[in-house]
């Protein structure tokens, strides 16, 4: 018999140890160590319907033929961005979001989706019945019969009928509800997720089947269980929005096979998500003209242009230390540009509090919104509202230049066809492009001279 020994392991981070203590020293998190026994020896292959442990040969790079997979798309095309131009078969793709967000919503329609192109589809849901998704797809109008449910935890089932049905793509509702029958801890630990996610990676590239998991998240927003579980798997996507709101942001963090900076718009429906083509418009949608402390960005979000509007709020300090809040950008950029509107600008911004957001929930982390973020400082603070058909553009330096950007062409197109007249930009980004008719693009060199452009002397 198999030799059974106790372990302790971080729920968290996967850190592992031969007894317990208070405080993972892998992650600085308490109370996460808990105690679970694994087997040890010789461990059979049950679980799999295939050995998929098949001897391999190192090849030489230049022997290995390269072929270029077609891919399976969908008719979201927001869907097949974020994945760098649709599913790339044989790849697993991992989920998260928080709950409630729309997740298994999303998943469902996509399967529909492809279920009508008559392609075989499994849905496996360990949380709800057949019944239940049942209910859900009547919901969203899915009545495609190459559509299979399966409502099963056990992976070694899971398999069987993989192999049995021999689907083109396969959802996995959630990775904390299946386990191994040989790993004794419970479903949803650390163990499990590692084991069953490893096994389905096996299955995606023996069979070259795409695998669609989902991932529980903690309430810092991460996925939760080891970060191994991302390193494992080709793609993660996270789907964000706030639960109030209707509109969903699919962002992708890893990709392998495109970039990992492209985003998806979806506006949550009562008969599903519906894709949202022009996300600018919806961004600026209920944007107020003449209020002091109000600029539009060209955010660069992957290879799409997406206009989006800083609000900034400037009011005197009532405390010895002024606030400094931020929303949707970084919560440390705000100060260092306050810092550069009063040493080259002479702003007097020390007895101010600055409360800043980007509106309709977006999150940039690009440099090139340095500059609309500073002018809306300094218009909520002049109370001295910018012109409604300007944009701002650049990275601001510490010495209060304003530093070229890439893509220009692309935010100023995108700028022209949403009506606005004015770009003002980076000086060195004028040159190499033909800039468009219907609008003026400014170079300027400082923030003082954005300033004077933005609002005047």
């Amino acid at each position: 018999m198999a030799k059974r020994k106790t372990k302790f392991v971080c729920q968290d981070c996967g850190y592992e140890s031969a007894k317990w203590m208070g405080k993972c020293p892998g992650c600085n998190r308490w109370n996460t160590l808990v105690e679970e026994v694994e087997a040890t020896g010789n461990r059979s292959s049950h679980g799999l319907a295939r050995d998929i442990r098949q001897a391999s040969k190192p090849e030489k790079i230049t022997a290995i033929e390269s072929q270029k997979e077609p891919r399976i798309t969908t008719t979201m095309k927001e869907f097949n961005r974020v994945l760098g131009g649709g599913i790339v078969p044989g790849s697993l793709v991992l989920i998260g979001g928080d709950p409630g967000i729309g997740k298994s919503t999303l998943l469902l329609q996509i399967s529909s989706q492809l279920a009508e192109k008559q392609l075989q589809v499994l849905y496996i849901s360990g949380e709800e019945s057949g019944r239940q998704t049942k209910l859900r797809a009547d919901r969203l109008g899915i009545t495609a019969d190459s559509l299979y449910v399966l409502s099963e935890t056990n992976l070694y089932d899971i398999a069987n009928h993989i192999e049995k049905i021999n689907p083109s793509f396969v959802v996995i509702d959630s990775i904390q509800t299946i386990f191994r029958e040989e790993v004794t801890s419970a479903p949803g630990s650390v163990s499990q997720v590692r084991e069953c996610t490893s096994e389905l990676m096996k299955i995606a590239k023996t069979n070259g089947v795409p695998i669609f998991i989902v991932g529980h998240v903690t309430k810092e927003g991460a996925i939760a269980g080891p970060r191994m579980l991302e390193h494992m798997v080709d793609a993660v996507l996270y789907f964000e929005g706030e639960r109030h709101h209707t509109y969903r942001i699919l962002r992708g963090v890893k990709n392998r096979f495109g970039s990992t900076n492209e985003m998806g718009i979806f506006e949550m429906k009562e008969a599903g998500l519906r894709e949202v083509l022009n996300p600018s418009e919806i961004f600026l949608e209920e944007r107020s003209h003449g209020a002091a402390g109000s600029t539009v960005v060209a955010s660069m979000e992957g290879t799409r242009p997406v206009l989006v509007e800083i609000q900034a709020l400037i009011s005197p300090s009532s405390f010895g230390n002024p606030r400094r809040m931020a929303t949707g950008v970084d919560a440390n950029r705000v100060p260092l540009l306050m810092a550069v509107l009063e040493k080259r600008v002479g702003l007097m911004l020390q007895n101010q509090d600055a409360y800043i957001k980007v509106a309709g929930g977006v999150k940039l982390d690009e440099p090139a919104i340095d500059l609309a973020i500073a002018v809306a400082i300094a218009s909520s603070f002049r109370d001295q509202p910018t012109k409604p058909d300007d944009i701002f553009i650049g990275e601001v330096g510490l010495t209060g230049e304003v530093r070229r950007v890439s893509r220009i062409e692309q935010r100023v197109q995108e700028a022209a066809k949403l009506g606005f007249k004015r770009v003002i930009c980076p000086e060195n980004n004028l040159d190499g492009w033909t800039v468009p008719k219907s609008i003026q693009v400014v170079g300027v060199k400082t923030v003082q001279e954005a300033l004077e452009e933005g609002m005047g002397r």
